[in-house]
């Protein structure tokens, strides 16, 4: 099996992922909602009709393009009319099966949405780059985490190919989705997640940087939104794996 899939390899990649999302929503949370960053049209014509996250994302976008930074099968863009690599492409193995998943538009709703209002404190502190600047990390980082769930089915199916296949087989999804959840597995990861920003938030106890984030807002996002949509990313991926 490919080092990307063994056990190991991909606990690690989500353990750096998790750090990195929770200290992500941190900087956020220091700036209010700021829902005009999200409205398109709102600001300036030069956004071109995108909201200013969505011109700062795909500016950054085509920017991480020119260096081929969607030529890696764990990185999904949020926008389609890119360019190519200016840079050579290089020679690797994809231990993945040849997808189309990206579900990136609904990530964009659910952050926008949903759970800004769950780390954010209501209203409008004009700072608008500041804010949209975190935002756009924050989406690739969750992207990445969310999508990071083609690796973990990829996984799963050559480890539990005997009782996997029928299902993806029968084109099962229900059947699939119970065959992937591991009930304790989730609980840990919504504890340590939760345990990791309680010490996080503490390193900015008493200082001026603004809201404070509220942990168990920390877990209630993975539990509601990066969870659920990483096992919509596995189930999808097993329906379209090909059968080699």
């Amino acid at each position: 099996m490919s080092d990307q899939l063994s056990l190991d390899s991909i606990r690690s990649v989500l353990t750096r992922l998790e750090e990195t999302i929770i200290f992500g929503l941190i900087e956020r949370a220091q700036f209010r909602q700021n829902r005009a960053i999200y409205r398109r049209g709102e600001i300036w014509r030069e956004l071109e009709g995108e909201s200013l996250v969505g011109f700062l994302l795909h500016e950054s976008e085509k920017s991480h393009a020119k260096v081929r930074r969607y030529t890696s099968p764990d990185e999904h863009p949020f926008f389609h009319d890119l360019p190519q690599p200016i840079l050579p492409d290089l020679d690797y193995e994809n231990p993945l099966q040849p997808n189309g998943i990206n579900i990136n538009a609904r990530i964009r709703e659910a952050y926008e949405g949903e759970i800004i209002p769950f780390v954010c404190e209501p209203g409008d502190d004009r700072q608008w780059g500041s804010s949209s600047v975190c935002d756009v990390a924050n989406l690739q980082n969750l992207s990445k985490r969310i999508h990071y769930g083609k690796f973990v089915a990829e996984s799963k199916y050559r480890l539990q190919r005997e009782q996997l296949w029928p299902l993806v087989w029968r084109g099962d999804a229900a059947a699939l989705m119970d065959a992937i959840t591991d009930a304790g597995v989730e609980q840990k990861v919504l504890d340590r997640v939760y345990r990791k920003t309680v010490t996080y938030a503490a390193e900015f106890e008493g200082s001026s940087c603004g809201h404070k984030i509220n942990p168990e807002a920390v877990r209630e996002i993975y539990r509601r939104w990066i969870i659920p949509l990483n096992k919509e990313v596995q189930v999808q991926y097993l329906l379209e794996r090909v059968q080699d």
